[in-house]
């Protein structure tokens, strides 16, 4: 009896993974809603692993540095440590970012390893350092935490994804480079910043 053919699957990196770089950005209509991460992946027994040694070791008030969890006692694999983009100053966003928030990228994490761009073999060896945009405008805001978790997971997902696989690759970027304008800075061009 023939064999079943196994599906296809997205390529997978081979050998030591060094350093990964990506980004996204996922939003909902209202402005606290944006996740934007950016991640940097590598070998634990490398300069990811040595920043995340650092960074965790080195905390600085306003910007804690802290593993995602899926809950206290559950941390997520590969690890990943979170760093804010923003100086958290109110006790509202920190309970945000290290509620909603975390647990969402916990879940973005293990939705990367679940897709396969993240090799579930390389689980425990690599680390992820995520730089985590939270709006502060969320501790005044009516804000939803299931839409926040939605797009905080998707993006993380969404970052981890373009990391490993390197996109948008330098063929795409070199081609739209002149298509492609930066949102804030034409606003400034606009005079509406």
């Amino acid at each position: 009896m023939a064999k079943k053919p196994k599906p296809a699957r997205r390529p997978v990196p081979g050998g030591k993974i060094v350093m990964r770089t990506g980004e996204a950005l996922v939003e909902d209509e209202a402005a606290w809603s944006a996740a934007e991460p950016e991640v940097v992946i590598g070998e634990l027994d490398g300069p990811v692993g040595y920043a995340i040694a650092n960074l965790l070791g080195d905390q600085t008030k306003g910007h804690s540095r802290v593993f995602a969890i899926l809950n206290s006692d559950v941390q997520v694999r590969p690890a990943t440590l979170m760093v804010s983009k923003v100086t958290v100053k109110h006790e509202k966003y920190t309970n945000i970012l290290m509620g909603t928030v975390q647990a969402a990228i916990a879940h973005g994490v293990l939705d990367a390893v679940r897709a396969g761009d993240i090799p579930k073999k390389k689980a425990n060896d690599l680390g992820i350092i995520m730089s985590v945009w939270l709006d502060p405008s969320i501790v005044e805001a009516d804000y939803d935490p299931e839409i926040l978790f939605r797009t905080n997971r998707e993006a993380t997902a969404r970052a981890i994804g373009k990391a490993m696989r390197h996109e948008p690759s330098i063929d795409w970027l070199l081609a739209n480079q002149g298509k492609v304008t930066h949102y804030f800075h034409d606003l400034a061009v606009k005079g509406e910043l």
